[in-house]
């Protein structure tokens, strides 16, 4: 494995993380150098403190947070809803769907945050431990010809999701710690909306190769009439964006 300086460390963007990583997931591309940083695991079976040492080899030390590709519950599949609890304790959502923009400000995707509770709901206890869910969101190719009586229909992918779990510390980490000229574009992005997303990149010199430029499936950023419809709606729960 190769050798990386002292203070190298792993930070995307959002955008990168949905655009590029989970999109290259989705689609069976550049697997072994993408999973040296972002493992394929059913983390809803494991525990979040042990999380850490089952992350990416290129990433197992880092001490804020932890990047997965989580597939699809068999449960889920067979139209069941998504279980996030184990023996020890669960994962409850806090706050609503978010909407992940491209640096050009289309939805490519949809984030959910939860926080991890030790015991049994509605008694648990909470805990400094967070998780990021990021769904992404994909269009078919566009058809120059498109009225809006036969507009393309976004399409919400089930199959992996990417993970973030992050320890809550009060100090900044560096998943917050970009440039100052990408927090100003995406703050430009955002136009006031609050939803997080931005260009960017690897700070600190990324993750090995899978640092690649996050040029993948330009479909899911393609300009469609549904997005500015989409975006006046309010954001319901995984089970409710079923219409995707």
């Amino acid at each position: 494995m190769e050798e990386y300086p002292t203070g190298f460390r792993f930070y995307p963007t959002e955008e990168e993380l949905v655009s590029f990583y989970l999109h290259n997931q989705l689609h069976g591309l550049k697997q072994d150098k993408i999973h040296r940083v972002i493992p394929v695991l059913h983390i809803f079976d494991t525990e979040p403190w042990n999380l850490p040492q089952l992350a990416g080899e290129l990433c197992r030390d880092d001490k804020e947070q932890w990047f997965f590709f989580a597939p699809m519950q068999e449960r889920e599949a067979r139209g069941g809803r998504l279980s996030r609890s184990m023996a020890t304790g669960y994962w409850k959502a806090t706050g609503s769907p978010r909407y992940v923009y491209s640096y050009d400000n289309k939805v490519i995707g949809v984030k959910k945050s939860m926080v991890f509770y030790v015991g049994k709901p509605p008694r648990g206890r909470k805990t400094q431990y967070k998780l990021n869910e990021y769904r992404a969101i994909e269009l078919p190719p566009t058809n120059p010809n498109s009225t809006s009586s036969n507009i393309s229909i976004p399409k919400l992918r089930r199959e992996y999701t990417l993970c973030r779990v992050y320890v809550v510390s009060g100090i900044s980490r560096a998943f917050d710690r970009r440039p100052p000229e990408v927090m100003a574009r995406e703050a430009t992005i955002q136009g006031g909306d609050g939803a997080a997303s931005g260009g960017g990149g690897l700070g600190g010199g990324g993750c090995g190769d899978a640092s690649s430029s996050p040029a993948v499936a330009s479909d899911a950023g393609s300009s469609h009439q549904w997005e500015t419809a989409s975006l006046e709606e309010p954001i319901w729960d995984w089970e409710q964006l079923g219409w995707f």
